[in-house]
Parts: C-alpha cells; structure tokens; sequence
C-alpha cells in the first residue's frame, strides 16, 4: 500500500475477503440456554439504563469450548460498565451449581457495596432458586431479557465472540489441562489488556478503576444505496 493511503472499514473488509483472510466461523455449536421451563422468570430492568459506574450492572451468559470429543461451558459475570470479567468458571455441564461458582467468584472480586443489578437470559440455571437466592441473599437485583434475541444481552454475546475470536478459546483442545490452561490466560489478557473503543480505549481493569468516563456507544449505519458486505452485519449496542 502506497505510503499516506487511507482505507476505510469497508474497504479493508472487502480487500480480507477477496484475498479468502477472513476468519471463518466454525459451524459446530451448543445450545446453552433453555428458557422453555417452569421457574419463574424476572422482568428487564436494565432496558434503557443509563451506565455511569463500574459494579452497576453485571451480565451473565454461558458459553460452549470444544474438546475433541465433547463440549464444555464457560460460565461468565462481566461487568457491563468496564467490559470486566469478574468471574468466571469451566464445567463440563449446564448446572446451576456449576453457574453459580462463576457468581460466586464475581462476588469475592465485588469491590463497591452499592446497588447492583444482574442481568442474564432466562436459561433454567438463571431461573433456579439455587442461583437465584444467592442474589437475593446479597441485596441483587435481578433482571432477564425478555425474548430470546441476543441483542437483549449483547455486551454478554460481544464477550464471547472476543474470547473465543481473538483469544483463541474457538480452536478444540486436546484435553481438560490445556483447555483451563487457556482459558484462564485469556480471561487474564482480557482483563489486563484488551482495549475497548467504549471505554475511550482503556482495558477492563483500567476502566473498572474509575468513574468518570461514560461508556461510548456505537451507533447503527444508515443504509445506503450502494451496499458493502459489512452492513449486512449486525450493529452491537455497547462493546
């Protein structure tokens, strides 16, 4: 590339793709939440809520890694004013018990006693009374999404996809060892190191530690005549 050229998002993204250097995502996948069930389900609080401070709103989700002969769930607590993962916990199931290690080990790392709202989809971990007397039991608020569309946990989903896209927790491990062995270095990285756009380019930690900033949002493109591969992706709300 010419010395001083500029090439935008669109731009770039339709270069990787003719040159075949876009990753692939892989087509095997879990299902991790069944909200067909009959524990009660709690209304969205977070809807609209405005994010001014760390220890706000806590977002959980469970996500699937891949040994080569069978899944195991990354459950997950981040923070959803820092992007910080405050805890988390490798299963080789679905259980509540095994979710609430991941809660309660955001807990020990809790660092403010004010009020707090924990967010999650309606899967029957979440729903349970195991899980759910623990954040009663801590003065907790607790909120779930009311459809089953990503987009009403999104900075959960955009968790995720960074873990598994950019800190290799999407390749299948040879065995339990190397897969903890992973996981607990990418959740450590992540924390420490990876810069996001809303949070003006601080890590997780750096962000968590103050109070100033307010989290950036990203806004849809307006559509336009002319249409690149990349405005058929959906837009996130707060990364």
């Amino acid at each position: 590339m010419a010395e001083g050229m500029r090439v935008g998002r669109d731009k770039l993204f339709t270069v990787l793709r003719e040159e075949g250097l876009l990753i692939r995502k892989k087509k095997r996948y879990s299902i991790t939440t069944d909200s067909r069930h009959w524990m009660h389900q709690y209304p969205n609080l977070v809807k609209g809520v405005d994010l001014h401070r760390p220890e706000q709103v806590w977002v959980a989700d469970i996500t699937y890694v891949t040994l080569k002969d069978r899944f195991c769930y990354l459950h997950l607590i981040t923070d959803a004013y820092s992007k910080k993962i405050m805890g988390h916990h490798l299963s080789k199931d679905l259980c509540a018990s095994s979710t609430l290690v991941a809660l309660q080990a955001a807990l020990a790392n809790r660092t403010s006693n004010e009020v707090l709202t924990h967010h999650s989809d309606r899967g029957l971990q979440y729903c349970s009374a195991l899980y759910t007397n623990v954040l009663k039991q801590h003065n907790i608020a607790i909120s779930m999404t009311q459809t089953g569309s990503p987009y009403d946990n999104a900075i959960a989903e955009r968790i995720n996809g960074i873990l598994k896209d950019e800190f290799g927790l999407d390749d299948i491990f040879e065995d339990s060892k190397q897969l903890n062995t992973q996981t607990t270095q990418a959740i450590e990285m992540y924390n420490q190191q990876r810069p996001h756009y809303s949070n003006s380019m601080l890590t997780p930690n750096q962000m968590h530690q103050q109070r100033t900033l307010k989290p950036r949002l990203w806004h849809k493109k307006v559509t336009r005549t002319l249409r690149s591969p990349c405005d058929f992706l959906p837009s996130p709300l707060i990364y």
